[in-house]
């Protein structure tokens, strides 16, 4: 067997049958590169799934975990750590949130927020509401709760029952729906301003205003899920920014420490309230090496202005994708996004497109069947870009 299928056939005799992998090993990476064990190059368009925002294994970066996993790694949050503190300070000075709570992972950060608008209805409004409002399409999680807060069927669903009640969804968009759907139990709307798994489908603004005209007038709380939005990625620092909203509950992860496992639930400080020692917690969230890992990449970003030009190589890839709609009517239903998180719409089948990219040495994901999505770093060159896009073209071409 060559080094792939010995790779492949060692997993599957030692490692749970939970994913449907690419057939693609990773040796290394560097920047928006990425190695097979054969030594294939490929561009990284996926960026782990909008994780590795500011590229693969930085210099800069694995000097600070190098320099901190000499000095303190983990002592669990008994104590108090400045490295804590300073990531703290750095990420709220991003945004209006005047509070915030480190966990491991973006479902973890949307367990703590349902756990904390549940908890601040009942012990701080003294009111017994507690259900969570999500849309059509979105996707929170993996754990029962944020599973259950996803609003999707099918397999990732099946076989888990019976989920925790308390959760309801209703259309995106619709404003209506959601009014019918608030009674006196409901404690929070939640929603992704970009709908990432869902297929990279921005809320359009008038419904987000509605929305937050709605929360305020009932006196319930808005979550916003920023795990795979937040962090520059659609070319403001937070993706509710474009819309002019500040939610009483927002998360982050996946980029928050450019691949180390990071998570961070923001709240505003009368919703803070909810939370009290003892109340929620955890043994590894904001140990001392992710926090000064993730300090780092918060300097990075800001230095760097990756905000800006995630919005600036946004724009291009939309209107070179745009003409490329115009060139092949009836191949590209639509191009949308915010920044550099990206979706190409194909009007038929993307399976066999998408291959043929990787086979060029381009990694993305293709979501819904004809999604072509697209979350690469914020420091990718436009010319990797422009290759992609030549790539799309060819293939295109060929298409019957």
């Amino acid at each position: 067997m060559n080094k792939h299928d010995t790779l492949v056939a060692a997993e599957q005799k030692s490692i749970c049958n939970t994913y449907g992998r690419y057939p693609v090993n990773v040796s290394k990476a560097k920047g928006s590169r990425l190695w097979d064990l054969d030594g294939k190059e490929y561009i990284d368009l996926l960026s782990g799934i909008s994780v590795v925002n500011i590229g693969h294994c930085r210099d800069d970066l694995a000097d600070v975990m190098a320099e901190q996993a000499r000095k303190l790694v983990q002592v669990s949050n008994l104590f108090y750590q400045e490295e804590q503190v300073e990531c703290a300070e750095k990420l709220l000075a991003t945004c209006d949130a005047d509070k915030v709570f480190f966990s491991n992972s973006g479902a973890e950060a949307n367990e703590a927020a349902i756990k904390l608008a549940r908890r601040y209805m009942r012990t701080v409004k003294e009111r017994d509401a507690y259900e969570i409002i999500t849309l059509d399409g979105s996707f929170h999680g993996r754990t029962l709760a944020t599973l259950t807060a996803t609003g999707q069927t099918g397999p990732i669903k099946d076989g888990f029952a019976p989920l925790p009640e308390g959760f309801k969804y209703v259309p995106a968009g619709d404003v209506e729906a959601l009014k019918s759907a608030i009674t006196d139990k409901t404690a929070a709307v939640m929603i992704e301003m970009v709908q990432g798994e869902g297929g990279i489908k921005p809320l359009p603004e008038d419904y987000v205003k509605a929305v937050t005209e709605l929360v305020a007038e009932k006196d319930i709380l808005l979550i916003v899920d920023e795990v795979q939005s937040g962090l520059c990625r659609t070319g403001k620092w937070w993706a509710h920014q474009h819309y002019g909203v500040t939610p009483h509950i927002f998360t982050s992860a996946k980029a928050l420490a450019n691949g180390l496992p990071m998570g961070a639930m923001f709240a505003t400080e009368e919703v803070a309230k909810g939370f009290t020692p003892g109340s929620h917690a955890t043994t590894f969230g904001g140990g001392a090496l992710v926090s000064k890992v993730a300090s780092k990449v918060i300097d990075i970003m800001t230095e760097d202005k990756l905000d800006q030009r995630a919005a600036e190589l946004g724009d291009f890839f939309k209107s070179e994708a745009g003409k490329l709609q115009d060139k092949f009517p009836g191949k590209i239903k639509s191009v949308r996004g915010l920044g550099l998180m990206l979706g190409v719409e194909l009007s038929f089948d993307g399976s066999e497109i998408f291959t043929a990219l990787r086979e060029q040495g381009f990694i993305l994901n293709l979501t819904k069947g004809t999604i072509l999505r697209l979350l690469p770093a914020l420091t990718i060159e436009k010319e990797d870009l422009v290759m992609f896009l030549k790539a799309l073209e060819g293939l295109l071409a060929e298409q019957a």
